[in-house]
């Protein structure tokens, strides 16, 4: 098969899902509890794609070329019966399938997620300093019971990666803590630069620590070197405890752009499709769905958008384009 390419000559091979705006956590960085002076508000039930609709849009994208689906929120296992989702998923041939949460209900998921064919899961946990993990998640959620969800998973055989997001002032004390918390587990911790996704984070420069500085303080702790990258579109540069203790990664979207190397299309809560993480603009693709497009007029929708795609956010990025109205973290799941 030809790979479908974009006019930068980037390939679409990843699709995210976001299969929910809800989530068990107010993380102020995706979803404070109050947006500009107002509850946080969620889309109506019937706006989400249904099990079908998402699976059936799934299989265009396969047939296009795309080899690694992300289910992700909002928090994805708050939506009722998500394994049946996964089960569903399974069945489209040569798919690899993943889902990033905050691990909450992990610990109960965990067993019937990997029966359902889930390939492997990736656990958002800023902290392991349960006073700090309580204030981050701003619903004084315990931070044990994320890491029996982590333990749940890696019982029932799937890989764990666990994400970090790190903002200076808040968390950044804690990132030798956590490198050690993981090192000699087996799972994968990342580190991820604080960003401007969506407008309601107040993101500001003076907030990011940079990747360099993420290495530095945990080399300084314990020795580093790099590792090659395992595919010309990974996010994460890689780096290995030279005692053999394990790996971290270091996804630095500010400092060190990788936009041209981006092969990720994301498919929102309510159905649209953009080409990056920083949209303005979504493409609708719920309304085809529902108004009974046939698989070949999605096919030749979804061809276009990605032929026409030029996105490169974080490579113009500035001070002032942090103020641009972008699409919420929690519509798109990151």
């Amino acid at each position: 098969m030809e790979p479908l390419l974009d006019r930068l000559n980037r390939p679409l091979q990843t699709l995210r899902i976001s299969i929910t705006d809800r989530c068990n956590f107010r993380c102020v960085y995706c979803m404070p509890k109050e947006v500009f002076g107002r509850d946080y508000a969620f889309l109506e039930r019937t706006a989400l794609l249904s099990f079908e609709e998402i699976v059936r849009i799934t299989r265009v994208f396969a047939g296009l070329g795309v080899r690694r689906v992300r289910i992700t929120g909002g928090e994805p296992l708050v939506r009722r019966n998500v394994e049946q989702l996964i089960e569903q998923l399974h069945e489209i041939p040569d798919l690899e399938l993943a889902l990033t949460t905050n691990g909450a209900l992990l610990a109960q998921k965990a067993q019937a997620l990997a029966a359902a064919g889930l390939d492997r899961v990736t656990v958002s946990l800023d902290s392991v300093d349960d006073a700090m993990f309580r204030a981050l998640n701003d619903v004084d959620f315990p931070v044990q019971k994320v890491l029996d969800g982590i333990d749940a998973a890696a019982a029932a055989g799937l890989p764990v990666k666990v994400n970090a997001v790190v903002k200076r002032g808040v968390n950044d004390e804690g990132i030798v803590a956590l490198a050690e918390r993981f090192r000699g587990t087996g799972h994968t911790l990342r580190f991820i630069e604080y960003m401007d996704v969506g407008h309601s984070n107040g993101w500001r420069l003076d907030d990011v620590v940079p990747a360099d500085e993420i290495v530095a303080r945990i080399a300084a702790h314990r020795p580093l070197e790099p590792v090659d990258a395992s595919r010309p579109d990974e996010t994460a540069r890689r780096y290995r405890y030279i005692d053999g203790g394990g790996e971290i990664g270091v996804i630095a979207s500010v400092t060190q752009p990788f936009c041209g190397g981006c092969s990720r299309a994301r498919l929102s809560a309510e159905g649209k499709l953009y080409t990056c993480l920083f949209g303005v603009k979504g493409h609708d693709l719920r309304g085809p769905l529902r108004l009974g497009a046939s698989d070949d007029e999605l096919r030749e929708l979804l061809q276009g958008v990605w032929g026409r795609r030029t996105d490169r956010y974080s490579e113009l990025r500035t001070s002032q384009t942090a103020s641009l109205p972008k699409v919420e973290m929690s519509y798109i799941g990151g």
